[in-house]
């Protein structure tokens, strides 16, 4: 039994949608294993939203394949979407329903059976924190409030894959610090594809990160990974540094800015010419020069770094 496959709950494959002769989404590749939390990120129009809709069965792909614990989405699609529990960008809520109402309309809609809904519904109530408001309408709950709700409705039916699209957007700080607690916890249990815009949250809350841009997939690593993206920036140390024009001459150097890094005076941030790698004609250059070289290292990166020199980038060519 490979172990490896049993722990992964989505995987699609060379995912693409076009619309007309648009094409919104191409040969995109996602996985997803048990108990990862994935941030998904992209610009505005970077096909992030019609991508989810395709992974949660609510739009068909012009190619390619999705699979959510092994069951083929096109081919079982009720099976394959009794794993998933989703939350769009609006919660999907009747506001003249009380929370036990609406989580037990949605419990029958997630098919959960009839002697176990009471208990469903007591349960996705406690975990999002909703347990004393059951008997309130949610027309009268603040937004971060109805925010728990949706994602009660999102967990009731104990799915294996969790889809949250922007889930802190116009709560105050200290609800969007208690969702966040809450999609660290649904990690734990579920798989999560968390979408959003931002990006701090992804670093606080994520395990593994997806830049879209125009359709495509351009990063995919881990929160470690991204921050030593060698993508950008190099940070030097030298103890006897010489004047910045002359380490702006340095073949395959494309500009130097003093200062950065822990090493206090003698650190630079040089950014590389995208076709040449300066590492070793900086090192032969300090070594014939007398520099004292004493740092050289990809500068790590931020989130933010990352997703602007990948969106930025592309969008300036």
């Amino acid at each position: 039994m490979n172990t490896q496959e049993d722990s992964q709950t989505v995987r699609a494959t060379s995912l693409s949608r076009q619309f007309g002769k648009r094409v919104a989404v191409s040969e995109v590749n996602l996985t997803l294993k048990r108990g990862e939390v994935l941030g998904f990120l992209g610009p505005n129009g970077a096909g992030k939203t019609t991508t989810m809709q395709m992974l949660t069965g609510n739009l068909a792909p012009t190619g390619g394949q999705v699979e959510i614990c092994g069951i083929d989405m096109l081919e079982r699609p009720t099976d394959a979407k009794a794993r998933i529990g989703y939350l769009p960008e609006t919660p999907p809520l009747y506001r003249d329903l009380t929370v036990n109402e609406f989580l037990q309309l949605a419990g029958r809609l997630h098919r959960v059976a009839k002697k176990s809904l009471a208990g469903a519904v007591d349960l996705a109530k406690q975990r999002c924190g909703i347990a004393d408001v059951g008997q309130r309408l949610i027309g009268t709950l603040s937004k971060g409030y109805q925010q728990r709700v949706g994602i009660a409705q999102a967990i009731i039916h104990n799915p294996d894959v969790v889809i949250l699209d922007e889930p802190t957007v116009g709560l105050d700080p200290n609800q969007i610090r208690d969702i966040r607690a809450l999609i660290r916890e649904l990690g734990g249990a579920h798989s999560v594809i968390l979408s959003t815009h931002i990006l701090p949250e992804v670093e606080q809350v994520c395990d593994r990160v997806q830049i879209m841009h125009r359709g495509s997939l351009v990063f995919n690593d881990t929160i470690a990974g991204l921050k030593q993206f060698r993508g950008g920036t190099l940070m030097l140390g030298l103890r006897k540094p010489p004047s910045i024009e002359a380490l702006a001459a340095i073949s395959g150097v494309a500009s130097v800015e003093p200062g950065g890094g822990t090493g206090g005076a003698g650190m630079f941030r040089i950014q590389p010419h995208a076709e040449v790698d300066p590492t070793d004609a900086l090192v032969r250059a300090s070594a014939d020069n007398g520099w004292n070289l004493f740092h050289l290292a990809p500068a790590a990166s931020s989130i933010e770094d990352v997703f602007v020199q990948l969106t930025h980038r592309e969008e300036t060519l």
